[in-house]
């Protein structure tokens, strides 16, 4: 086998840091909905943030007080282009927390898990077909 098969390992090292990032991402929201407490809160602003190739992005900033009586206030990580119907400013809206760490939360019906679940397809598709390659290249050389 020649050095050609050093470049396999590009696209295996991003297929494996897909998946890496694809499943940690559904492991976290699945540990999330198993264990976390809901909650009433009330969308207080929007952080918007311009991304790399200029779009802009709405980031929810949700108030809500914990079952213990803390009062917390933070953005959603995901953010959209638009801002969707019932998610405006004083919208209520369902929050779901984890009770150790509320920073940890999602917002139910903005927050998608499907990123992560788009991270892992391709990173399992591009893991796979790179070692097929090599297994390939391997048997016949």
């Amino acid at each position: 086998m020649k050095r050609e098969w050093l470049f396999s390992l590009i696209p295996l090292l991003i297929g494996v840091s897909f998946l890496c990032i694809g499943v940690y991402g559904l492991r976290r929201a699945s540990e999330l909905r198993h264990t976390g407490v809901t909650a009433v809160g009330r969308v207080v602003r929007h952080d918007t943030r311009r991304g790399d190739e200029g779009a802009t992005y709405h980031h929810p900033v949700v108030a809500w007080t914990t079952r213990d009586g803390r009062d917390c206030t933070y953005p959603s990580g995901f953010g959209r282009g638009t801002v969707l119907h019932g998610y405006a400013i004083g919208s209520s809206v369902t929050v779901l927390y984890d009770e150790k760490n509320p920073s940890r939360f999602e917002i139910r019906g903005w927050d998608s898990s499907s990123i992560h679940l788009v991270f892992t397809v391709v990173g399992a598709a591009l893991t796979a077909g790179t070692l097929s390659v090599l297994l390939t290249l391997l048997i016949t050389a």
